[in-house]
């Protein structure tokens, strides 16, 4: 058995040769996001302090969120949080034993991606408004 010619391929798959699907990605994605949501929130509860400090300290929190790194750490928590938010509501989906299918389950991760990029810029329009 040691004398077969395997050839010039792997023995076991890994990225080179297995691709994730869909639903695997954003299940992956979800954990990320949901550390992602904490710069922003920390960002936000700064300024919340700051507020109730002085104006000095206000003043200075309030020019870090309205700088530009200020707004895409703020984008993207935003789109963070209802992407995590969305996900979640997959799982609920999932463990009332609806949309196990994998065809299912790739709709909904396509519903999860469009649907969090679309509320996030949703979520920005109506705050500058």
């Amino acid at each position: 058995m040691a004398d077969v010619p395997r050839g010039n391929r792997p023995l076991s798959p890994h990225l080179q040769v297995y691709r994730l699907p869909l639903t695997a990605i954003t299940s992956i994605m979800t954990r990320g996001t949901g550390q992602g949501i904490l710069p922003g929130l920390l960002l936000v509860v700064w300024w919340l302090v700051a507020a109730g400090t002085s104006d000095a300290a206000f003043a200075t929190a309030d020019w870090f969120l309205r700088s530009w790194l200020g707004w895409l750490i703020l984008l993207g928590s935003t789109w963070s949080l209802w992407f995590h938010f969305l996900a979640g509501l997959r799982h609920l989906w999932y463990d009332s034993g609806r949309g196990l299918e994998i065809d299912q389950g790739r709709t909904l991760s396509i519903v999860i991606i469009v649907g969090s990029v679309v509320l996030a810029l949703l979520t920005v329009i109506l705050m500058l408004v």
